[in-house]
């Protein structure tokens, strides 16, 4: 069984930094993409992050620079280091490993 947790998000001023973290279960990470999405309310869902398993990574326009995605084989994790955080950002955050997600963590930038 394939189970993706994602933790780490919560309340932070603009400007502030967040790390998320998505660990796995019954599926190796090594072996696979993983993407970060988020959802703002009232949005669809967007992609903002993936790593390869090459170790390659990408962006979407609006946080590259101020979000960096790694991965740790070791712990079978990945995580998404998250500066100068706008308050566009508020949205929940998902990982996606093949066809797997996570349950989400909430992400609110907010004074």
């Amino acid at each position: 069984q394939v189970r993706l947790v994602e933790s780490g998000g919560g309340l932070v001023q603009p400007g502030g930094s967040l790390r998320l973290t998505c660990a796995a279960s019954g599926i190796q990470f090594s072996l696979n993409t993983i993407v970060w999405h988020r959802q703002a309310p009232g949005k669809q869902r967007e992609w903002v992050a993936m790593i390869t398993r090459e170790g390659r990574t990408n962006y979407t326009d609006s946080v590259r620079g101020r979000f960096a995605i790694s991965r740790e084989n070791a712990k079978n994790a990945v995580f998404l280091q998250m500066n100068s955080l706008k308050p566009e950002d508020t949205a929940v955050y998902y990982c996606k490993a093949f066809k797997y997600w996570g349950q989400g963590t909430q992400v609110t930038v907010s004074s």
